[in-house]
């Protein structure tokens, strides 16, 4: 049996209430698409890259210290105070994507202040040691201030790691940043020339920490900058496990007190030999004299020819617990490896105390000593040069 047709009037009735209501409803949509916008724009504004800066402490004499606080699109975070540019925390995710601090640090200014071994200062005039605290440059010889024994260690008593720095935050569409400004009078330490150097950090969504060094002298000076982060992939223990690979054919010997010998010796059949990939521990306690001068390893890798001014890889480590590797690139010749031998527990964060070998440094330089080792490369810079070099902090899993 067919259905009944609506009468005529009806049918008109019935179009003119479904126009009346699709125009409400196109209505609707016009008021409320602005704040739909709006929020879909929130929810990924939440994402981008951010840079911010807030007061982290102030020294005894009232001078303020501040922390940036940098994050990328994927959770990475770091944290840098402008008191020596040292990079505080460092959390990146494990293989299941839980963020973890990989770096140690101190849980205030005034314990980086009293005891810190560098923990990831920016490090300067010098890098590593010079012998007798004593270089000649252009027939006038200098003295600086000695801080290890005889020897100047890191730039002196009060290096770039102990001054206070200008920062100034940054960001970009695919990344988060802070410049580092800082000037050293003519004769800080007992270097010669007033030195300006910018260091800028630049975390990006590549999962990179981007360092990039810059410095200028107004006298002949000898100039040889890194950075000193102490890493632990795990976040906890030693670092005895981490897997390590180091590219590299031949370390600069040391003698008692650290300082080169001004030779090489070939890494092959050594204790020193990670061209292949192996345990920090395999061989650490091996019946070596160089590992017994360094308890552990803090020696200096070769990685290529100074001429070279590429960016290349100076290190792979990968922890098998937590799947999370760290590449280092650097354009710098060569690359101290320290296995945290000196950590004897007296300093602490967030209630973990840092102890023997529970983290290792990557710094990639010019050779200790250089100033004294003829053979090795220069590390003086002249008025009217620009001193530059650059350090990436790759964070992955695996």
């Amino acid at each position: 049996m067919g259905e009944r047709q609506m009468p005529v009037r009806y049918q008109k009735l019935n179009r003119i209430l479904i126009q009346r209501f699709k125009g409400a409803v196109v209505s609707l949509i016009l008021v409320l698409f602005p704040f739909m916008v709006i929020a879909e724009q929130g929810s990924s504004m939440s994402n981008l890259p951010s840079a911010t800066m807030q007061l982290y402490g102030k020294l005894a004499d009232a001078t303020p210290v501040n922390k940036v606080i940098l994050t990328n699109r994927h959770g990475i975070e770091v944290e840098v105070i402008s008191y020596g540019g040292i990079i505080t925390r460092l959390l990146t995710p494990d293989a299941n994507g839980e963020l973890g601090n990989i770096v140690l640090g101190m849980d205030n200014l005034q314990d980086y202040v009293d005891a810190s071994p560098y923990f990831g200062a920016i490090i300067g005039r010098y890098g590593n040691r010079i012998a007798s605290g004593r270089f000649s440059l252009n027939g006038t010889e200098y003295s600086l201030v000695a801080n290890n024994g005889d020897n100047s260690l890191h730039g002196g008593l009060q290096g770039f790691d102990k001054k206070v720095w200008n920062m100034v935050p940054f960001t970009t569409e695919h990344s988060a940043g802070v410049v580092l400004t800082l000037t050293s009078p003519d004769g800080d330490q007992g270097f010669p020339g007033t030195l300006k150097t910018k260091v800028t950090y630049t975390l990006t969504d590549s999962n990179t920490l981007d360092m990039q060094f810059f410095a200028t002298t107004d006298k002949p000076t000898i100039v040889n900058l890194t950075q000193h982060t102490y890493f632990n992939l795990a976040g906890k223990g030693d670092i005895l496990g981490h897997i390590l690979e180091i590219p590299a054919e031949a370390i600069t010997p040391v003698d008692e007190g650290l300082i080169p010998t001004g030779e090489l010796l070939a890494v092959a059949g050594t204790p020193f030999d990670f061209r292949e990939p192996k345990t920090i521990g395999q061989d650490i306690d091996a019946d070596h004299q160089q590992l017994k001068y360094g308890n552990g390893y803090d020696h200096n890798y070769v990685l290529k020819d100074v001429a070279d001014k590429a960016l290349i890889e100076g290190a792979k480590v990968f922890e098998p617990d937590t799947g999370r590797t760290l590449t280092l690139l650097t354009k710098e010749p060569s690359m101290q490896f320290y296995s945290g031998n000196f950590l004897d527990g007296s300093s602490s964060q967030s209630g973990r105390s840092h102890e023997f070998r529970n983290a290792f440094c990557l710094e990639p330089q010019h050779a200790p000593d250089s100033p004294n080792q003829p053979a090795f490369p220069s590390v003086t810079l002249l008025p009217g040069e620009v001193y530059s070099t650059q350090i990436v902090y790759q964070f992955g899993t695996r």
